[in-house]
């Protein structure tokens, strides 16, 4: 497989920050997943917790924050892996604060709704 052109210039990185650079990666990645796996329990395991299509919102946005995080992780991985072999600063990303206030609205919609909707 090649290698992304971020990865042809510059010095080679200590192996060390690759590697944790990488490990970063996995677990944005393993977070996409479980947004994934959160939007089909919402939708799949939760029927008398809200009104369908409230249930259906609220596991879309899930499933696409799952997706978008995804495609974050690989953009934010070549990005530090090219700063870090021009030996430049490492870039800032908005979309960690992005994604926490998403995981938290998301958090407490469901938390309104287990609420007003159980018992």
């Amino acid at each position: 497989m090649p290698e992304p052109d971020q990865q042809e210039g510059g010095d080679e990185p200590d192996y060390r920050f690759s590697l944790a650079n990488e490990r970063t990666f996995l677990a944005w990645i393993r977070t996409a997943l479980g947004l994934l796996a959160g939007g089909i329990a919402v939708d799949q395991l939760t029927p008398d917790v809200a009104p369908a299509p409230l249930r259906i919102a609220l596991a879309v946005v899930c499933a696409l924050g799952g997706a978008v995080l995804g495609a974050a992780a690989y953009r934010r991985w070549t990005r530090i892996e090219a700063a870090m072999r021009a030996g430049a600063p490492l870039p800032h990303s908005p979309f960690m604060l992005a994604l926490a206030v998403g995981v938290t609205l998301v958090a407490a919609v469901f938390c309104g709704l287990l609420i007003g909707y159980s018992g």
